[in-house]
């Protein structure tokens, strides 16, 4: 029994050195969840307008909320939870290396050029387009330019123009759909046993979103024994040619323009059944 409690002693204090030592690893939040920390315990974000995997955070963003930089960390370098395939690096606008997770770029906040103090969270939802970055969310919001598989641009009410549209994707920035035809948390679309190639339903058994989405909103309906994550009672869809891309959102102009509407922030409930 000793020699139990004195492996257990040991392994704790692993636990915790490599914890520590961690250039990533994840801190926990009765409100947030998990979310990603350096090894200093500082915050990490993503930043809505990222939609694509690029930084987009230029001029008086910079000081604000200064990149996450630095090599690709290695497995031996994260903490408990984390995986070293999920995170990469892209080259800024300005040439440094920019760390990110599953394809989003991570920053720090630091508001009036003063860094966020360890251990908090006081950059979450601001703007509407900075979110502490977490490894489990089910949808994402992202600001982003609607552009057709026509190729044409398209303004959230379907008139062509340039406007960015603030809509849901999956946790990897992947567009989520509506299909109009449908009804409150019922699939109109989907046959059995033909599922379709173009219009893929989005599965989801949990439900983790940002702090300015309405959790509430969001439930799951049962598509022939799948579990259809649906927002304001619209069950949502993948777009097959949008090829798992982020910041693809080919569909809306599929067949026309508000056949499939991207997953707005906004949208109007669905109509009842």
């Amino acid at each position: 029994m000793k020699q139990f409690f004195t492996l257990c002693l040991i392994l704790s204090v692993f636990f915790v050195k490599a914890q520590s030592t961690a250039v990533v690893k994840l801190k926990s939040s009765p409100i947030l969840g998990n979310y990603l920390v350096d090894k200093a315990d500082k915050t990490l974000y993503y930043f809505s307008n990222d939609a694509n995997g690029k930084n987009n955070c230029s001029g008086g963003c910079e000081a604000a909320w200064p990149i996450f930089s630095g090599e690709v960390p290695t497995q031996a370098q994260l903490g408990q939870g984390l995986s070293a395939s999920d995170f990469a690096t892209i080259t800024t606008a300005g040439g440094k290396k920019q760390v990110t997770y599953m394809g989003w770029p991570l920053y720090y906040f630091s508001p009036k050029n003063v860094p966020e103090p360890p251990n908090t969270t006081s950059g979450e939802g601001a703007g509407n387009v900075w979110y502490v970055a977490k490894p489990d969310y089910t949808v994402m919001i992202v600001n982003n330019q609607l552009t057709g598989n026509d190729g044409k641009k398209y303004k959230s009410d379907y008139t062509e123009g340039e406007a960015k549209t603030a809509y849901l994707t999956d946790g990897k920035g992947r567009a989520l759909y509506a299909f109009k035809n449908d009804k409150a948390n019922k699939n109109n679309f989907t046959k059995e046993g033909a599922a379709s190639k173009a219009w893929i339903i989005y599965e989801a058994d949990q439900i983790v979103v940002p702090s300015k989405l309405d959790k509430s909103l969001f439930g799951t309906t049962d598509v022939f024994g799948k579990k259809q994550l649906t927002y304001n009672g619209w069950p949502l869809y993948y777009f097959g040619s949008d090829e798992g891309v982020a910041g693809s959102n080919k569909g809306v102009s599929v067949p026309q323009p508000g056949v499939w509407p991207i997953a707005a922030k906004d949208i109007a409930a669905a109509p009842a059944q």
